[in-house]
């Protein structure tokens, strides 16, 4: 089919988008780390039959260093910038995290450059640029109490800290994923997210209470769907798109989830659309566009 892997990209952007929104719902009343541990179990439970249906190998004969890795991967990208990411949505609502989330590409480029000597162009420097503007447009706002700025700048560091677990975990699994299947190695990394988020909460008095707040009424809904579609759904269209298609043109049009984020935040949470948010936006996938492209 022509375009397959174009339109599964966009199609990725959709579901990754009505997802965030879906978790933003679920983070109302379900812990950061409850929520994720729950979506990547889910998950793992439904990449199971997948793999048995591809006839994926769960064991590969690799060495024990490329398990090391992924799954220390896994902890980073997931366990970590995935509880981050899922705080700073609670903080920040979905639609500024969607833009604050456009850092992701400039942190894969700027640690690919670090360690695995890849070239920065200045159209990626020029697009990191734009996106750090599109936040500060966007989270400006004169006058606004002291408490709704401290709730800001939270937000926005967590989502940032977020951001480079998300580009550590990518490059330490970038050199790998040519010798196997990404659907194995994203296999490897849910197990390290899984093991690195009970490892956190034997380690929290408030465990039980953590675990507790997934059966809270009214929001089993929203992280079973957001779940779904999000780690699961999602996944297995980006795939796609980035089998069918080149990676940067793959890239550049999954980026485009900061529009629909921000398009379903005002429809579905009724979050505020105003002139500073528009321009923010604008920017951010401009600039993640630059990066990506660049």
């Amino acid at each position: 089919m022509l375009y397959l892997g174009e339109i599964l990209s966009l199609f990725a952007a959709i579901l990754w988008a009505f997802a965030v929104i879906l978790f933003k719902k679920s983070g109302e009343s379900v812990h950061p780390i409850a929520l994720n541990l729950f979506k990547n179990i889910f998950a793992i439970v439904l990449f199971i039959p997948t793999m048995f249906i591809l006839k994926i190998q769960f064991i590969q004969d690799l060495s024990s260093a490329f398990y090391i890795y992924l799954f220390l991967s896994g902890v980073i990208g997931i366990g970590i910038g995935d509880t981050l990411f899922l705080k700073s949505l609670n903080l920040l609502g979905a639609g500024l995290t969607g833009i604050v989330y456009c850092l992701y590409a400039p942190f894969v480029i700027i640690f690919s450059v670090i360690w695995l000597n890849e070239t920065l162009s200045i159209f990626q420097i020029l697009g990191a640029f734009l996106i750090v503007l599109a936040i500060l447009i966007a989270t400006y706002k004169r006058g606004a109490s002291q408490i709704k700025r401290e709730r800001i700048i939270l937000g926005i560091l967590l989502a940032i800290f977020a951001n480079i677990a998300f580009a550590t975990g990518i490059i330490i699994m970038k050199p790998l994923l040519g010798h196997t299947s990404i659907l194995w190695a994203t296999f490897i990394r849910l197990i390290g997210g899984i093991f690195s988020l009970f490892l956190i909460l034997i380690f929290i008095p408030s465990r039980l209470k953590i675990i507790k707040s997934l059966t809270i009424k009214g929001s089993f809904t929203y992280t079973i769907w957001g779940s779904f579609v999000g780690t699961y759904l999602s996944m297995m269209v980006w795939l796609g798109g980035m089998k069918y298609t080149k990676a940067s043109i793959a890239s550049a049009l999954n980026q485009t989830n900061t529009i629909f984020i921000f398009l379903f935040a005002a429809i579905i949470l009724k979050e505020p659309i105003d002139l500073k948010r528009s321009i923010g936006v604008l920017l951010a996938i401009i600039g993640a566009s630059l990066v990506f492209l660049g």
